[in-house]
């Protein structure tokens, strides 16, 4: 029989990734919103980026939820609230040294979760027409795809999901 001390037993053992509620004005929460920024206008012209800024994400009707790995900021997500009972999922973005590990479903599940709660009945996006790792997370959360939804154009540029939440 091997004896190991009880230290043995977390030896490479990888920090779970965890979901909170938190503040976007914070430095390393901005950073996180630039790369995504960044990332968007890379695929996306920039009069059809839909941006919340920093600031406006940490208006009363948004919660922001933040994906961490040992402390540091490796993921985002928003759910921003409308006249209606929609809610909106909003600023999705997972770092790309973070990818694969499923963090994008388990921010959205939490959104869900949180709209639910709040009696929300109906969740809607807007993402760009080449962002297709976006549309499997969204897909297989059961949204399916629609028609312009709130005030978005119908442009080549925009693809928009919905997903019931009453019953």
């Amino acid at each position: 029989m091997i004896c190991r001390s009880p230290n043995d037993l977390n030896v490479n053992l990888p920090m779970p990734i965890t979901i909170a509620v938190e503040t976007p004005l914070q430095d390393e929460v901005r950073a996180l919103i630039a790369e995504l920024n960044a990332v968007l206008l890379e695929l996306t012209p920039p009069e059809h980026c839909h941006h919340l800024t920093v600031e406006q994400m940490a208006d009363a009707d948004t919660t922001v939820f933040i994906a961490r790995d040992d402390g540091a900021a490796v993921g985002c997500g928003a759910l921003k609230r409308h006249a209606g009972g929609i809610g909106e999922v909003k600023r999705m973005y997972t770092r790309p040294s973070h990818r694969g590990r499923k963090i994008g479903e388990q921010i959205v599940a939490r959104i869900e979760a949180t709209a639910r709660s709040e009696g929300l009945t109906r969740l809607v996006l807007e993402t760009g027409d080449r962002h297709h790792a976006a549309w499997k997370v969204y897909e297989n959360a059961g949204f399916r795809r629609c028609g312009p939804v709130l005030d978005y154009a119908d442009v080549k540029w925009s693809v928009f999901y919905d997903k019931p939440l009453a019953g």
